[in-house]
């Protein structure tokens, strides 16, 4: 593939790729450096992408959820050595720290009940991300288990739970709305 086709596919899926940075970072300024991470192991990659069906986004996905795994990881072992000067604060998203607001820029958020907001927001972050892949992303189950480095019966687990979690929590409003469950 031509770098400036590379680079034009590459590049549409910016907004996907921040959108799914930024729901793991859980911060703008980190998720604003994970992209560019990811955006520049990507150029460096370029010739050794390969479209494989699934188009340029799981690959760009996979690159970045390495990209944040490995940074987590680093955390993890300074702060074990005793080394917290090391750490941006920003590296893992602290347990008090208010979360960031939605910016899924292909649904119209202001029109979603904030109860159903909140509940997603809730999620473990296993099961967000996996929900988030699949409903807002699009992706197929062997993409998320690509993106993630999981089995695919670990991303259906971890759908299903998702799903799970999300219908307990809003079944009032599911009833209020009067939808039914099935």
């Amino acid at each position: 593939m031509e770098r400036r086709q590379f680079e034009t596919l590459a590049l549409d899926q910016l907004d996907a790729v921040y959108r799914m940075a930024l729901q793991l970072a859980r911060h703008a300024d980190e998720a604003g450096d994970l992209v560019q991470e990811t955006y520049l192991k990507a150029l460096r990659a370029a010739d050794r992408y390969q479209e494989q069906g699934g188009g340029i986004r799981p690959w760009l996905f996979k690159i970045l959820h390495n990209v944040f795994y490995t940074r987590v990881g680093r955390a993890k072992r300074l702060t074990s050595m005793g080394d917290d000067e090391g750490v941006a604060e920003s590296t893992l998203p602290a347990p008090d720290e208010p979360e960031p607001a939605w910016n899924l820029a292909d649904l119209d958020w202001e029109h979603v009940d904030e109860r159903v907001k909140a509940a997603i927001d809730g999620l473990k972050p296993e099961y967000r991300s996996v929900l988030l892949l699949w409903g807002v992303e699009g992706m197929k189950y062997r993409e998320i288990a690509d993106i993630q480095d999981i089995p695919i019966g670990t991303v259906m687990s971890r759908l299903h739970r998702a799903r799970s979690i999300l219908a307990t929590e809003l079944a009032e409003l599911a009833e209020e709305k009067r939808i039914p469950r099935g």
